[in-house]
């Protein structure tokens, strides 16, 4: 039973994972939110943690967890993780993006896919023959209605729908539809050119607007877990096996 506290882009998710499930989730909006005396007193069976962070350095969340009693693993672009990495500046990818791939290729066991994360940005990362290869990043759901919204005298701002149609009849569904659709032909344009060289290759959903796509676009797989919290609980019981090896 491992603590892993994945700090992203707009939230904190502390997560208690046992054997590739999460057992208990929280999100917060800051570290000062996080209760992890409420948690070692639900789960004192939890020894280890990872922290992983996309926004902020994890020294201080660190710091927390070894006061508690915590083997504590700060995930970096040195970590060692299970599969290979072929990222040609594997210090500037983010964590969350190896994290995922990870979970893909050791939990879903897919050697050959492509992962899309529907975050606060898109991620579209390629994994074949089981090594992290690269990937793009774009604006994510959100984002998009955002920025339509501020650089705009007039448009209103609008949210993720389910309603799916060729084109809007109202500004506020051409809005929508514009950016619901757009991301659709985006990552089934994707999935096209890489089904094109690699028969073999599957598409990989997750992150919280992911419900949005997964009746869009079709033969993809939504990936119930939380992929990259299970991609970061696989790096860290791959490093304790690594260090109890050395030991």
């Amino acid at each position: 039973m491992n603590l892993v506290v994945d700090i992203g882009n707009t939230l904190i998710k502390v997560a208690v994972v046992e054997r590739d499930e999460v057992v208990s989730m929280q999100q917060v909006g800051s570290v000062e939110d996080i209760d992890f005396a409420a948690l070692v007193e639900r789960f004192p069976a939890m020894h280890r943690a990872i922290v992983a962070s996309t926004a902020v350095p994890t020294a201080d969340v660190a710091k927390l967890l070894r006061d508690r009693g915590f083997e504590v693993l700060e995930m970096t672009s040195l970590t060692p993780v299970p599969i290979g990495n072929a990222y040609m500046s594997p210090n500037t990818l983010g964590v969350d993006r190896l994290a995922a791939a990870v979970a893909a290729v050791e939990v879903m066991g897919c050697r050959d896919c492509l992962v899309v994360d529907f975050g606060t940005a898109i991620t579209i990362d390629l994994v074949e023959g089981g090594i992290y290869r690269g990937g793009n990043i774009s604006p994510g759901v959100r984002t998009r209605f955002r920025a339509l919204h501020d650089y705009t005298g007039r448009l209103p701002e609008c949210l993720p729908t389910d309603e799916v149609c060729e084109y809007g009849s109202t500004t506020s569904q051409a809005i929508e539809q514009g950016v619901m659709q757009g991301i659709t032909y985006e990552v089934e344009g994707y999935i096209s050119h890489f089904s094109a060289r690699n028969v073999k290759i599957s598409l990989i959903f997750t992150g919280g607007d992911a419900k949005y796509f997964v009746k869009r676009i079709k033969n993809a797989i939504f990936a119930n877990c939380e992929l990259v919290i299970c991609g970061l609980n696989r790096i860290l019981e791959y490093n304790a096996s690594i260090e109890q090896a050395n030991n």
